[in-house]
């Protein structure tokens, strides 16, 4: 099996800053994409950003030039620097990996959730 687990998060007024982290373990052979994605009440889950093996990131309009995602491939880990935060922003948001297993087999794994919520 394959675990995602997620740390940071929390409150912060607006235009503060945050850090999310996410740990991949396991019965990993290889990692491919990773990234974050967010779901608010009553909405579906969006892309917030997400990053190639080689480190190539892409991001959601709406976040682009406040969050900046970066990876550390030998720890397994993504990470999600958010500046300037906006009340918009408030939102779950989950770790995701695009992992090759041990058994070669290849799936999409997500963390638990983490709460961030931007209000003064």
């Amino acid at each position: 099996q394959v675990q995602l687990v997620e740390s940071g998060g929390g409150l912060v007024q607006p235009g503060g800053s945050l850090r999310l982290s996410c740990a991949a373990s396991g019965r990993i052979l290889s990692i491919n994409d990773m990234g974050w994605y967010r779901q608010a009440p009553g909405k579906e889950r969006d892309l917030v950003a997400t990053i190639t093996t080689r480190g190539n990131p892409n991001y959601a309009d709406s976040v682009k030039g406040r969050f900046t995602i970066s990876r550390d491939n030998a720890n397994k880990m993504v990470t999600l620097q958010m500046n300037t935060l906006k009340p918009e922003d408030t939102a779950v948001y989950y770790c995701y990996a695009n992992v090759r297993d041990t058994s070669w087999i290849t799936n999409d794994y997500w963390g638990q959730g983490t709460q961030v919520t931007v209000s003064s």
